[in-house]
């Protein structure tokens, strides 16, 4: 499956949303490509709309699929995720 989003800034985005996925959907093959926004997991197609949830609540919305406020607040989630991200690696 391959997913682009909102938000990934850094290595630590992409610690948080691989450590996420992995544990929320027992897969190990996860690649996120930081400059592109750009995420290939090796997840069934059927559970996207459940990793796209996953994604969104960490703060790393699919493209294009948040509007207004939401925006704003995803963004603050993202710096969240990124934070924690950067202290578990």
């Amino acid at each position: 499956m391959e997913i682009i989003v909102d938000n990934i800034k850094c290595g630590g985005c992409a610690s948080t949303i691989t450590k996420k996925l992995t544990t929320t959907f027992d897969t190990e093959n996860i690649d996120i490509n930081i400059e592109q926004g750009l995420i290939n997991l090796d997840v069934d197609n059927a559970k996207k709309a459940e990793v796209v949830k996953v994604l969104l609540n960490l703060g790393y919305p699919e493209i294009d699929s948040v509007h207004g406020f939401n925006v704003a607040k995803a963004k603050a989630k993202s710096f969240v995720s990124c934070a924690i991200g950067k202290m578990d690696t």
